[in-house]
């Protein structure tokens, strides 16, 4: 385990040269033979590729908030940045043609993990050939080709394959009929819901599990009577990726079918029921979401106050109202920041008492939340916090008073145009140019 472990950091450190034939050669020799998991990351690391690997789907896993920050500031723009993936020194499609037979030659080989990876740089570089060579190994004896067959006519996405990957879905063995289900989800075309709903109730849960994935990718109302199903499955990991692919789908209608979800006895089912009506985002989810507030659980509580922010009605103004003295530190802010998000002026009192809070963060975003919200009734309550120990405090402060652009502040923030901090500095100088600007319209 050792050795494989030392290869997948060596490739991780010095990425292969797609280009020479060698350099690949060299690559698949080391790669076989090796433990799956490791054969995969290191795979990943040479390829720099961040989509699905083998069919694997990722399990719906609800975001992070992001910490706000205003646009006069430094590292304007927060949030959860997600660099783009590198796929080599050229595109695919101008790889050398014998590195390109050596990628088609390993589409036999005896390791899962190096036919699946060449399956993949063949369907990047798209040969002429590459359909073909896909369909007849979707059909080969052995249940492992077809496996590879169906990872390289997913990752090729020919519309004239459908037929053949939908074909698939009868094969006799469960693996293969998963990765088929997958191959219809990564093509995310309507035409694949009847199908993929009538193996949404297969016998192998990994298959109902692809099955509801691809579902979600489709995005389609039309989807929805086939999760339906898929919400009252005996296998858990089924349900969850049901519950993430009616959030992918965001049709009010979801609404309905999530409810019975909010009450379920696991909490992580809960958590995941409130994030899909986030992704929904229909004004009706919000009475749905009201008990998740006061849910035992924090994770609950904070996707069930994130969901509200991203519906943004008025009408979860009192919903989130005791979140802000909620215990925990991240339900506090994720209400803090939903109530932002919102923008109603129903918001100012509910968010004041959070400004003179002890602990900086909470000042810091309930101060952001009250410039999304730019409400002139805001401005008596920001205006303390322009001497808050805590620089970033101040600087928000600053920024939230320019956002809302009211008259009244200009004193208040002329009187610290000389802050110690560069930072607040150039806030109440921005602060001050927008008000300026409003005097002159």
């Amino acid at each position: 385990m050792t050795a494989t472990l030392l290869l997948a950091a060596l490739l991780t450190a010095q990425p292969t040269d797609l280009r020479d034939v060698d350099a690949v050669t060299r690559l698949l020799t080391a790669l076989r033979g090796t433990d799956p998991a490791v054969c995969t990351l290191a795979t990943r690391a040479v390829t720099n590729y961040g989509g699905w690997w083998e069919g694997d789907l990722a399990m719906p896993v609800p975001m992070p908030v992001p910490m706000p920050m205003p646009m006069p500031m430094p590292h304007a723009g927060g949030g959860i940045g997600v660099p783009s993936p590198s796929l080599g020194p050229r595109p695919w499609t101008e790889l050398d043609p014998r590195v390109l037979q050596a990628f088609r030659g390993a589409l036999r080989d005896s390791s899962r993990c190096v036919r699946h990876l060449s399956a993949r740089m063949v369907a990047r570089a798209r040969p002429a050939w590459a359909a073909a060579e896909f369909g007849a190994l979707a059909k080969d004896p052995d249940t492992e080709r077809r496996e590879t067959g169906l990872v390289g006519l997913g990752a090729l996405e020919d519309p004239g394959t459908l037929n053949a990957i939908t074909a698939a879905l009868g094969d006799r063995e469960a693996t293969v009929r998963a990765m088929a289900a997958w191959a219809l989800g990564a093509f995310e075309r309507s035409e694949s819901i009847p199908p993929l709903s009538r193996v949404i109730d297969d016998p192998a849960p990994d298959v109902r599990l692809r099955a509801a994935w691809a579902l979600g990718q489709i995005e389609s109302e039309g989807a929805l009577p086939a999760l339906e199903r898929a919400l009252r499955d005996r296998a858990p990991e089924v349900r969850r990726m049901a519950v993430w692919a009616i959030g992918e789908i965001e049709s009010p209608k979801g609404v309905a079918l999530l409810t019975p979800l909010t009450r379920d006895a696991d909490p992580a089912a809960r958590q995941m029921a409130a994030w899909a009506l986030g992704e929904i985002e229909d004004a009706s989810a919000v009475g749905v979401l009201t008990p998740l507030v006061k849910d035992g659980e924090a994770g609950v509580r904070r996707m069930a106050a994130w969901a509200l922010g991203e519906i943004e009605s008025a009408s979860a103004v009192p919903v989130l109202a005791p979140l802000i003295r909620d215990p925990i530190l991240d339900v506090q802010l994720t209400a803090i920041w939903a109530l932002g998000e919102i923008e109603s002026r129903s918001g100012v009192e509910v968010l004041a008492p959070a400004l003179k809070d002890r602990t900086p963060a909470v000042r810091r975003m309930a101060a952001w939340a009250l410039g999304e919200i730019e409400s002139p009734a805001a401005v008596p309550a920001l205006t303390p916090l322009l001497r808050d120990p805590q620089e970033e405090v101040r600087a928000i402060a600053a920024w939230a008073l320019g956002q809302i652009e009211r008259v009244s502040a200009l004193s208040a923030l002329e009187a610290v145009k000389d802050d110690r901090s560069p930072v607040v500095r150039r806030a109440v100088r921005w602060a001050i140019d927008q008000i300026d600007d409003r005097r002159e319209r």
